[in-house]
């Protein structure tokens, strides 16, 4: 199946570069190319793209904003956020957003293609250790301004949603383990995880699997991982 791409970003060499580059894979098609995040909403409703490659720092409207807009609506397209920052703010902001992953603009273009291939059939781009650096840089720098999360509260609440096992899967998802690994350490079949995943989407609102993530790091369930 092909992949319809959307391409986002205020350099209009930036733009033709990835196009060209992405534009030779057999399977994806670049449908359209925007300037800013105020396009995103009408290219997104025009286009039908499957997955919007954004840059997260533009001039009018960033694609921290744009992301968060469309994520907000019914059948949004997969989000993979560009940026020059191994660790950054926004993009932590963008992933809780409902972005998929996000990938550095150096990155070779065979990885972003691999990366837009992945969220497109429902993965995460992006490794768990990646995912936990970034989440720590966040909070050491929260820290060192001497302010605390308060996500924590928040987080606990809503995990208290979850039944017990759902929880264990959300854990486990935390810690960056398939579904296939999932199943083998909770003595789960891989059917039954999937639905377990899905029922905890569907409870807390959330987009992917980042999300849960996230969720069980704010909430302190992974406190104890190395």
């Amino acid at each position: 199946m092909t992949i319809r791409l959307l391409v986002v970003d205020d350099d209009p060499l930036v733009r033709a570069g990835l196009s060209f580059m992405l534009g030779g894979a057999d399977d994806l098609e670049i449908v359209g190319e925007g300037a800013d995040g105020s396009e995103v909403p009408a290219l997104v409703e025009r286009l039908a793209p499957d997955v919007v490659l954004m840059d997260i720092r533009m001039p009018e409207v960033d694609g921290l904003t744009a992301t968060e807009e469309l994520r907000r609506g019914p059948n949004a397209p997969e989000i993979v956020v560009l940026t020059t920052f191994h660790a950054d703010e926004q993009v932590l902001r963008a992933l809780r957003a409902g972005a998929a992953g996000f990938v550095l603009k150096d990155t070779p273009p065979a990885e972003i293609v691999a990366a837009v291939r992945r969220v497109a059939s429902g993965d995460p781009v992006l490794s768990p250790a990646v995912t936990r650096q970034l989440m720590s840089h966040v909070a050491d720098r929260a820290h060192e301004r001497g302010r605390a999360d308060p996500r924590r509260t928040t987080a606990a609440r809503q995990l208290a949603a979850l039944a017990e096992r759902e929880r264990e899967v959300a854990v486990a998802v935390g810690r960056g383990q398939s579904n296939a690994e999932i199943a083998a350490a909770l003595y789960m079949s891989l059917p039954t995880v999937k639905t377990h995943v899905s029922r905890i989407l569907a409870k807390l609102s959330l987009n992917n699997r980042v999300q849960i993530a996230l969720l069980a790091h704010d909430a302190g369930l992974l406190d104890d991982e190395p």
